[in-house]
């Protein structure tokens, strides 16, 4: 510790830290711009000069470390005049259009020069003028009022991990943006927008929408990831404009992924459902909800009071924990247990093995105390750009460590040679079909290795695997650690044989010491779990009495009707041509959706609005098991109701006792109570192994799927400007390996045929050099591959 004196007034404060951070420590307003608490220090803008005794000039607070003994001061005649110089050639070249920037209002350089600024400019010479770049769909420039903090540079570097701005030229003739004409890529790109402390880069799709001042700003949570980033909504006139993040260091820092910023115009969509409509007679009709409902409470009676009849519920884990929990609820007053939300899993075998949760194993901030990572079926920089994040900061052990040693060892399992944005240790890639014979050899390395005990089935079915150096490497980063980490993807969670990844990972967390966590695919799926939206368990991992039918099988089998929740099964399943012609052979079936498409009424008798997660208060889970509620930011749209209205109103109807309530806040807490009355043990080290190994099928072309970046859920779909990014892009095509393509004789653009199981799809040819040889990889979530067949599995591909 060491003691210092500010504005005369003493501080004991921790040795080392930069003199800027104690004076925000302790409330001392210090002027600046080109400092961030979250990037490294450059100390370019000059702004932010203070008054030290025995220093011969001002110096910068950012890059000065305090020394016992030193004494500052911050408002001296010494300090204030230097801020004010600065202050003056920072406005020489910029320019005065506060009343047309999209930045007034809230902008660094108005505040600062309300303080430190002359009310007369002494620059009569002519400003300087810079050519605007186009950053592309998401970023609007205005690079005439740059000022050269290098915010967006640092950023670009050091945060997103992809140097795609920088800085050219000296002195004014200084330009910041691109090295070459591009548009930025990286999914965290909106940040850039937030850091920058003047009006150069502004958010596009909200540019000119409306002013600061006009708008009023509520707290909400964000959807699609399991990280559960806060952030705020800016809305004027009952309509969001804008989402900025909202600080919490425990969960997003002060980050958001562009998918969560930019998702909201999906609360616009043109296929917005705004009022009730049903069926009749073939025709679909508007009507109001008390004619809706009544419908809908006919058609399921005729289900629940016939014994010959079955009924389904299909939920999407984007819902919130008060929809859900009311999802199952009601479908367990009606006598079904046919209740699921896994739409993406194909392989349910060990489900009764699964732990109470598909937990992270840690929290989210510890992950940048991991040491060594193994991420096995996960593009985790797409997917979960935030985890991802923290993961690059535990590889360069701190915020702009670029060019130091290595800090942690981040490895991979992946069909996909993906591009990540930290260095990679050690990677395997291989197709799917072998991933469970890769991860074999790493488990049979540290078998080999290990000191913890194998047990007899192990030993067994690893005694004829031989690990390669690889494999060896990867098994001594994990056993050396002290803070290993192993990841499990969505990749794996829709594998055929994903109960086997995940036995075999059990048993490598288990030789190794290390963490095992789960990235699930939605922002709420441990909410659905723990809500018991699962045929085999109820609230808080209770035991179903007798299990009902999982997502896949209720999607291959009909039953007589079926309840949707916030899904579209078409696109959201494994196998959507199934799941369409399943549904389209029941009897009834009741959609609570905020969309219609024209597939969705060819298969639903009712289509009920729903709100969307601004328009309606909740909770969601994150992948750390933090409960997160918020309050509705604007009302729903048209007729529109919350979920947890809807389901409440029709458990009414059905005369259903239990569901007298009159706050979302009190669904909660009846869960909360629920689960601590029945305490289950949470099965985190369970997991089960086969007696062999399966054989890799390496005949012919397999096909592999993923769910684009921003096809993931209904919303995202419909949020226009996300689709055209370069993510948005190229989640299109037939994606193959150059040396199969030459072996077919197909070039890239091509229009090829594809053909699986009796099912054809038309789609252009995309030559990629990270897809495994002998794999086809699509996309899910698409319309232009929802025609084919189940995810995984032999695919023919034929030129045209």
């Amino acid at each position: 510790m060491a003691t210092i004196t500010i504005d005369g007034k003493e501080y004991q404060v921790e040795s080392g830290q930069m003199l800027i951070d104690v004076a925000d420590d302790n409330g001392i307003e210090i002027p600046r711009f080109c400092y961030h608490k979250k990037l490294s220090i450059s100390a370019n803008c000059r702004m932010c000069l203070v008054d030290v005794e025995k220093a011969p000039k001002p110096l910068p607070a950012c890059a000065t470390p305090i020394m016992d003994g030193m004494v500052v001061h911050t408002q001296s005649d010494k300090a204030k005049a230097a801020q004010k110089s600065v202050m003056e050639f920072l406005l020489i070249n910029h320019p005065l259009d506060c009343p047309v920037c999209d930045q007034g209002g809230e902008c660094e350089l108005q505040d600062v020069a309300m303080a430190y600024g002359s009310d007369v400019s002494r620059f009569a010479e002519e400003k300087r003028v810079v050519m605007d770049k186009n950053l592309g769909p998401l970023i609007a420039t205005e690079m005439t009022r740059c000022i050269h903090c290098t915010r967006c540079v640092r950023f670009s570097r050091e945060i997103a991990g992809m140097p795609e701005m920088g800085a050219t030229g000296r002195g004014e003739h200084t330009l910041v943006g691109p090295y070459i004409e591009k548009t930025i890529d990286s999914e965290l790109s909106g940040n850039m927008v937030d850091v920058c402390p003047v009006g150069a880069l502004t958010a596009k799709p909200s540019r000119f929408q409306a002013r600061a001042w006009e708008m009023q700003q509520r707290a909400g949570i964000a959807p699609h990831d399991i990280v559960g980033s806060n952030l705020y909504f800016h809305i004027r006139n009952n309509k969001v404009f804008r989402v900025v993040p909202k600080e919490n260091e425990a969960v997003n820092e002060v980050w958001l992924s562009d998918k969560d910023r930019f998702s909201y115009s999906a609360l616009q969509a043109e296929d917005r459902l705004t009022r009730p409509m049903i069926k009749k007679e073939g025709q679909w009709q508007e009507t109001d909800w008390e004619s809706a409902l009544k419908f809908v409470v006919a058609g399921l009676k005729a289900v629940i009071n016939d014994q010959n009849k079955t009924l389904g519920g299909l939920a999407s884990p984007t819902a919130t924990l008060e929809e859900l929990y009311l999802f199952q609820k009601m479908l367990r007053g009606m006598g079904s247990d046919n209740i699921d939300h896994r739409l993406r899993q194909i392989d349910f075998s060990d489900q009764d093995m699964a732990p109470l949760f598909p937990r992270l194993g840690q929290s989210i901030a510890a992950l940048e105390d991991c040491d060594s990572v193994l991420v096995i079926g996960s593009n985790l920089r797409k997917e979960q750009p935030l985890l991802n994040q923290r993961l690059r900061k535990a590889a360069y052990n701190r915020v702009g460590q670029i060019d130091e040693s290595i800090a942690a060892d981040v490895m991979l399992l992946n069909p996909v040679d993906y591009d990540f944005n930290l260095p990679i240790a050690e990677k395997i890639i291989t197709a799917p079909s072998q991933m469970v014979e890769a991860l074999a050899g790493i488990a049979k390395a540290l078998s080999n290795e290990s000191k913890t005990a194998t047990d007899a089935d192990a030993e067994k079915l690893l005694a004829n695997v031989s690990p390669s150096e690889t494999q060896q490497n990867i098994a001594k980063s994990l056993l050396t650690a002290e803070n290993a980490s192993l990841l499990l993807g969505q990749l794996a969670f829709s594998q055929p044989d994903f109960a086997i990844l995940r036995g075999l990972s059990g048993l490598i967390a288990k030789l190794s010491g290390a963490k095992l966590g789960y990235l699930s695919e939605a922002g709420n799926s441990a909410g659905a779990w723990l809500a018991g939206v699962l045929p085999h368990r109820g609230v808080g991992g209770t035991v179903v009495t007798q299990a009902g039918e999982n997502a896949n099988s209720m999607l291959s089998n009909p039953l007589n009707a079926y309840l949707l929740l916030d899904l579209e099964p078409e696109l959201d399943s494994w196998n959507g041509t199934q799941s369409l012609e399943t549904l389209k052979q029941a009897d009834f079936v009741v959609s609570l959706s905020a969309f219609k498409t024209e597939t969705m009424q060819e298969y639903a008798d009712v289509l009920l609005p729903k709100a969307l997660f601004a328009e309606t208060s909740g909770t969601f889970v994150n992948a750390a098991g933090i409960w997160q509620s918020f309050a509705g930011a604007v009302s729903p749209a048209g007729e529109a109701r919350p979920g947890w209205k809807i389901l409440r109103v029709l458990a009414n109807l059905l005369y259903l006792e239990g569901f007298e309530y009159t706050a979302s806040d009190q669904i909660a807490s009846e869960m909360r109570s629920q689960m601590l009355e029945n305490i289950v043990p949470d099965q985190e080290n369970a997991w089960s192994l086969p007696e062999t190994l399966p054989s890799a099928n390496n005949n012919g072309l397999q096909r592999l799927t993923e769910m684009g970046m921003y096809a993931t859920d209904a919303m995202v779909r419909r949020a226009t400007v996300l689709q055209k990014t370069t993510d948005g892009k190229q989640a299109s095509g037939a994606h193959l390996h150059p040396d199969d393509a030459e072996k077919l004789n197909i070039q890239d653009g091509q229009s090829v045929l594809l053909e699986q199981n009796g099912r054809q799809a038309e789609l252009n040819a995309v030559l990629d050099s990270r897809v495994s040889p002998g794999c086809v990889l699509l996309y899910g979530g698409q319309s232009e591959t929802s025609t084919l067949a189940d995810w995984y599995g032999a695919i023919q591909i034929k030129v045209l």
